[in-house]
């Protein structure tokens, strides 16, 4: 599973960690009571799974927070929109998840 998981978050963790910053990020999402966007939750768990490094011993809550994204990953990809998709919604789901589909 963590090989899967390295391979579908193709973003490195400064990036992720910057992304959420930006007013593309924020526009997609399903939001929470309190307006956060349920996926920048995930894509915070995301980065913290990153920042333990591909040998460290990982949580079950973890292990199985990387099938969710995997799984959500090769969903999406195979939805790819025709044409150009830099500036799609679809991208930016992904890349709130750790994927950005021009990088992988």
């Amino acid at each position: 599973m963590v090989q899967e998981f390295r391979e579908a978050v193709s973003m490195g963790r400064s990036t992720l960690e910057r992304w959420p910053t930006t007013k593309r990020s924020m526009e997609v999402g399903q939001k929470r009571n309190g307006g956060e966007s349920v996926v920048h939750a995930s894509r915070r768990r995301v980065a913290t799974i990153l920042a333990k490094g591909r040998s460290a011993e990982y949580t079950k809550e973890e292990r199985a927070h990387m099938r969710k994204v995997v799984r959500y990953v090769c969903r999406h990809l195979a939805q790819r929109p025709k044409g150009d998709m830099r500036d799609t919604d679809w991208r930016a789901s992904l890349r709130n998840r750790g994927h950005d589909p021009p990088k992988g």
